[in-house]
């Protein structure tokens, strides 16, 4: 049994608690997710934080907590509760602000969860524990944090660079790397002592960030290029389909009033109307 941290605690709880007070209110999520236009024109800053705290659904938000969870008691043991909660929200800050450089021209590019914090938490982990296996969530299968940090930067690289799904692997990227950074600057030593775990990690993403921030259109895909594949959606994916869903009937039932008036709902279209502006 994992002895688990007091700032992991906290942390948790608070997930917990604003997560399950966005799954019962529309207003608080729509308030607080990460949302491009809401922060770049309305300033509305807070929500660089926030987002990382609400969940599309609970498999979504006990999949992050059972990760950190996991990790969380050999880092906060070895730095400590402040440095800890310092690692955790500078890579949950980064790793949205990487999102909304790479998404400053989608406006309408949302995204929630505590991945990114979550991912500079294990990479912290990575660049502090020389030689750390990791283990495959609910597999009996580990192998070297080396394999685990280099798989995790092309995989979100690749998913940035394609676009070929809905999950947030800028956040993931950029909050692994803040991650990495920070234990870095806390723990020095790590360099000389894990050095080679460390570059592995680091050249990829440096040089992929060089790329699309000298040559913007390198992200500019033709996704006909690429064989589209069905799928289990994914937690940003249900999401984001369920977003576009509920406002394609929301404005279908406003265009109908528009139209005919609100008197010619039904009772049952004035209820799902009701439900849907909260």
């Amino acid at each position: 049994m994992i002895n688990i941290g007091v700032a992991s605690i906290v942390i948790i709880i608070i997930n917990f608690i604003v997560s399950i007070k966005g799954f019962k209110n529309y207003n608080f999520f729509e308030g607080y997710k990460f949302h491009v236009d809401k922060i770049l024109i309305q300033k509305d800053y807070i929500r660089l934080i926030s987002s990382g705290f609400l969940h599309a659904d609970w498999r979504h938000l006990a999949f992050n907590m059972i990760s950190l969870y996991i990790f969380s008691n050999l880092l906060e043991h070895k730095i400590g509760s402040i440095l800890f909660i310092l690692i955790y929200i500078s890579s949950l800050i980064g790793g949205n602000l990487f999102a909304l450089y790479v998404h400053r021209s989608h406006g309408d590019y949302s995204a929630i969860g505590a991945s990114g914090a979550v991912s500079g938490i294990i990479f912290a982990c990575i660049a502090l524990y020389p030689g750390l296996d990791i283990g495959l969530l609910l597999l009996p299968i580990f192998i070297p944090s080396w394999i685990y940090g280099v798989l995790f930067v092309l995989i979100s690289i690749y998913g940035i660079k394609t676009k070929r799904d809905n999950i947030g692997h800028e956040a993931h990227l950029g909050g692994a790397i803040i991650g990495l950074l920070v234990a870095i600057i806390i723990q020095p030593n790590a360099i000389t002592k894990n050095y080679i775990t460390i570059l592995l990690i680091l050249i990829p993403t440096l040089a992929f960030i060089y790329l699309i921030i000298s040559k913007p259109h390198f992200l500019l895909t033709d996704k006909i290029n690429f064989k589209k594949e069905s799928a289990p959606l994914s937690f940003e994916q249900k999401y984001n389909s369920e977003k576009v869903d509920k406002q394609k009937e929301l404005d279908k039932l406003l265009d109908k009033i528009s139209k005919k008036g609100i008197d010619k709902l039904s009772k049952k279209e004035k209820e799902r109307l009701k439900n849907l502006s909260k």
